[in-house]
């Protein structure tokens, strides 16, 4: 397998990978342009802006756009994180000029029609309902809210109803104008590609791109703090986040192994302890989530009114006791999870088109596998050890909590226990 990278003239990046004995591909745009790159003001404009590029173009309906991937069999989508917002697609290996074509036009040239954006917001406002009502989704911009107050990476990407009402075209051609330059677009193809074809292609599509340059968000402040919220529901959710290392961060690969170690599967330290020995919850996990300059640790259980204060102050516990006790056995488990995980999503030409454009916005290249491999295998019982001991011995932390949790800590006292 093959990854070659190419720049045009206007700065857009382009980077491939051929993957031998596939008939399909997958192909798309990464646009660094996301939640946190939002002003006050616009906040839900990227997402909302995501929506939009399906309903329509200067030279396609929504029903062509529909009808012409289905007709060849193949699907395209769109999501929007707070860095980035990536439109994509899957086909057979005829058909990536087509793909390529469509992406380009519902990217470039999207027309905002005001009756679809009126269908569309009603579309958003229910997707905002939908997350509001379901605790195990809104639990967690609450905790992102709580851990980055005030700043652009703590608000919602769907944005608040509110600004949602208010959105009129001009909010979408400012943010456009603003973020969709070529120096902002990566455009990522892998499985039965051709490069020198996808170039061309690219340079057709993207080359009248004047040059622009990438705007630099604010940067990520972890300052932690706690939403609490009382309701009668079945469930106590309960959140906590401790500030983790951003992707650029030597440290990423130890939080990521330390993160798996705690609660990452059915073997993990949180898992064992909290749900088989003591039967607290049915679900309970750990992860990290980086982003260019900073990241979070986050724990997430749900439980009864009753239990969670046991759960929390044994999820405390064990966060503690790692410092101390983290185990050979335990790193290399986690160590091979990862290893696996990763080897077990390239054999996806959509999963491997994603990391190719992750990479290259990170380090405007793609490190050989062999390399994060290394790197992997680089993380030693000792820097798991010190990792942990540096998140328990902070004074920060963020907690979120929905459902009958009046019983639940305070955030000062789960900090105190942390660092005691």
């Amino acid at each position: 397998m093959t990854v070659e990278l190419h720049t045009l003239s206007n700065g857009l990046r382009i980077v491939t990978e051929h993957m031998p004995g596939l008939e399909s591909a997958a192909i798309g745009v990464w646009v660094s342009a996301g939640g946190r790159h939002e002003a006050a003001d616009q906040n839900g404009v990227a997402h909302f802006l995501e929506h939009m590029a399906f309903k329509g173009t200067a030279r396609r309906s929504a029903l062509q756009i529909a009808e012409e991937i289905e007709d060849v069999g193949g699907y395209i989508n769109a999501y929007t994180s707070r860095e980035v917002t990536a439109y994509y697609a899957r086909v057979l290996r005829e058909d990536v000029p087509l793909a390529l074509d469509l992406i380009a036009d519902i990217v470039l040239n999207p027309v905002f029609d005001p009756r679809e954006i009126e269908v569309e917001r009603g579309v958003i406002l229910q997707e905002i309902g939908q997350a509001a009502d379901t605790p195990d989704d809104i639990i967690f911009d609450w905790l992102q809210e709580e851990a980055y107050p005030g700043q652009p990476l703590g608000r919602t990407i769907l944005g608040p109803a509110e600004r949602v009402r208010a959105f009129e075209r001009a909010d979408f051609d400012r943010f456009v104008a603003q973020h969709y330059g070529p120096g902002q677009l990566i455009l990522s193809a892998a499985g039965a590609v051709d490069h020198d074809q996808i170039v061309r292609l690219a340079e057709a599509a993207f080359g009248h791109l004047p040059p622009s340059s990438p705007m630099v968000p604010l940067p990520g402040q972890f300052a932690g703090g706690e939403r609490r919220k009382v309701k009668k529901l079945e469930q106590a959710h309960f959140t906590l986040a401790l500030e983790a290392p951003g992707y650029r961060s030597d440290d990423i690969y130890t939080a990521q192994i330390y993160a798996s170690a705690l609660g990452g599967g059915m073997s993990s330290r949180l898992f064992q302890e909290i749900r088989e020995k003591r039967g607290l919850c049915y679900t309970i996990y750990a992860q990290v989530g980086s982003y260019d300059d900073t990241g979070m640790l986050t724990i997430y259980a749900g439980t009864s009114a009753e239990d969670l204060p046991e759960l929390v102050g044994l999820t405390i516990d064990e966060l503690r006791r790692s410092a101390e006790d983290m185990t050979e056995a335990e790193l290399a488990r986690a160590r091979a999870q990862m290893k696996a995980g990763l080897l077990m999503g390239l054999e996806s030409p959509s999963s491997r088109a994603e990391r190719l454009a992750r990479l290259v916005a990170i380090w405007n290249r793609v490190p050989p596998l062999e390399e994060t491999v290394v790197s992997i295998d680089g993380v030693t019982l000792a820097g798991l050890r010190d990792h942990a001991a540096a998140l328990v011995s902070s004074n920060r932390a963020a907690m979120a909590l929905y459902g009958p949790v009046a019983k639940a800590p305070e955030l000062a006292q789960v900090v105190g226990r942390l660092a005691a």
